[in-house]
């Protein structure tokens, strides 16, 4: 399946200053597979060394992390030579062995003509707990679960993608195209963008099959809070992680320790919500007091939102029923309209301008569900789960900071009034090129 990242590793590859590359994310967003892909087809040789499969291979790094030595040890365990121009190295799941990690330095220092790239499922963890952890000689990808657009591509509707794409202005869609891209958006907030799981659907067309595999992915990340935690954080983690899907689905989508076990305080939890977050597997959200440059100076670290990290996962914890895709609007609704500000939260964080979500509340009930900060201003977005066309909270915002532009996306069609501005759920992610 394509994958946009696709050409972020081509323009790595053709860097002058080329560091090691790593690759972060969650467990089976498709590192693995992006980076098999890209060496295979970019480059003359191979040479993929998985530390999880094959726990041996760590020994390699006991003695030395001098490239030379770990080049010729490397390639009699590969069996034939890692040629500099003409070999990708992949080291995977690169976490379990921290002296690996750590030659990445030297290789960028010592040996920066070998293409090198690591993966690792939960390298945002393993990084926090190292010391050797090789600080600025590093490129840096994270990779995320599949976009809307990349789904799109996967079901074979690269002409109805390329429409989109090509699109710079806001004039309407014909409504049949409007009205397909709509039916495709509901079977995506189903099905997600976990990549196993997309081309699974994309094969069989078999709603139960997607679920079944978005239930073992579940299960996989849970074995992950007890294989990489202690006993005792991977009991929080849990707990954060299973209370995520209950605080999404209230009206007030304020994430709240209390509401992950009665009684509890921030402080028994924080370090939860924080392993998740680094383990690529929730999204925060932040506050802000005022929406000023920069808003992380703005921001309130103790308020915050958790969306996760896929729209589907999201559904299969909530044990959605598959019928949903076919009533209408009601799955865009469902639950104060949960999952369609998880889909923007998920959209928004791929963007390249977008270091972190925020959002907005006034002292009154006005709220914007995201503030958007760009080269050319700050402006609110505001979700809409259906046709309404009431926008009460960004006319209090609008008057209030008055900004280039509002923002708001529904099931509608484009429009553009003077400074009022709708896009469809489903072309979000054109927010910075129309």
């Amino acid at each position: 399946m394509k994958r946009d990242n696709y050409q972020d590793l081509l323009m790595w590859k053709n860097q002058t200053n080329r560091k090691p590359l790593l690759v972060q994310g969650a467990r089976q967003v498709g590192k693995t597979y992006l980076v098999k892909e890209f060496g295979r087809k970019e480059y003359k040789d191979f040479a993929y060394f998985n530390f999880e499969e094959t726990p041996q291979l760590a020994s390699i790094f006991e003695s030395s992390l001098e490239p030379q030595v770990l080049l010729e040890l490397l390639s009699a365990f590969w069996g034939r030579k890692i040629q500099k121009g003409h070999t990708l190295i992949f080291f995977d799941e690169i976490q379990e062995c921290p002296r690996a990690l750590t030659s990445l330095k030297y290789f960028f220092e010592q040996a920066p003509e070998y293409s090198v790239i690591s993966a690792g499922s939960l390298l945002g963890v393993a990084i926090g707990k190292t010391s050797s952890f090789p600080v600025g000689k590093v490129n840096f990808l994270t990779l995320y679960p599949m976009s809307f657009f990349e789904y799109l591509a996967a079901m074979g509707e690269e002409s109805l993608l390329e429409l989109l794409l090509r699109k710079k202005d806001y004039n309407s869609l014909a409504e049949a195209f409007h009205d397909k891209l709509l039916r495709h958006l509901r079977y995506y907030l189903y099905v997600g963008g976990m990549p196993e799981v997309v081309a699974a659907y994309s094969s069989s067309r078999d709603i139960a099959v997607a679920r079944s595999i978005q239930r073992e992915i579940l299960n996989a990340f849970e074995r992950d809070f007890s294989k990489h935690a202690s006993a005792a954080e991977a009991i929080k983690n849990s707990e954060v992680w299973r209370s995520i899907p209950r605080q999404l689905a209230k009206e007030n989508k304020k994430f709240i320790y209390g509401d992950v076990k009665k009684g509890a305080r921030s402080s028994r939890y924080e370090s939860a919500a924080e392993w998740l977050r680094k383990a690529g597997l929730i999204h925060l959200s932040y506050h802000l007091e005022t929406p000023k440059q920069p808003l992380s100076g703005y921001a309130e670290n103790d308020k915050f939102k958790i969306y996760l990290l896929d729209p589907g996962l999201l559904g299969a914890m909530l044990n959605i029923p598959s019928r949903m895709i076919v009533e209408g609007d009601r799955l865009f609704s469902e639950y104060y309209g949960a999952f369609v500000e998880n889909y923007v939260a998920n959209e928004l964080t791929r963007l390249n301008f977008v270091d972190r979500l925020y959002y907005w509340t006034s002292k009154s009930d006005a709220e914007v569900d995201f503030i958007i900060s760009r080269s050319d201003g700050i402006f609110p977005l505001e979700v809409k789960s259906g046709q309404s066309r009431h926008a009460k909270s960004l006319r209090v915002y609008s008057q209030k900071y008055s900004p280039p532009y509002i923002y708001r996306t529904s099931t509608r069609n484009f429009t553009k009034d003077n400074d009022f501005i709708h896009l469809p759920l489903y072309a979000v992610a054109l927010i910075n090129n129309l």
